[in-house]
């Protein structure tokens, strides 16, 4: 994750089927519920958060 543009692109790389309820909806928070799907985001800290709860089932890149 990068400070210098504030942003960060995150892609689902893993189904959500399965997983916690609390993990789904975390991933549809983020704007992901389908598989290769991506966003570009605020780098915040709830998204920070956000992106920690779900870390095995996205992947994280500058933006």
């Amino acid at each position: 994750m990068t400070e210098a543009t504030g942003r960060v692109r995150v892609t689902q790389i893993a189904s959500a089927i399965g997983r916690q309820k609390d993990q789904e909806a975390t991933l549809i928070g983020l704007g992901l519920n389908k598989m290769n799907r991506t966003r570009v985001l605020e780098d915040t800290p709830s998204v920070r958060g956000m992106i920690f709860k779900v870390k095995h089932l996205i992947r994280v890149e500058p933006a």
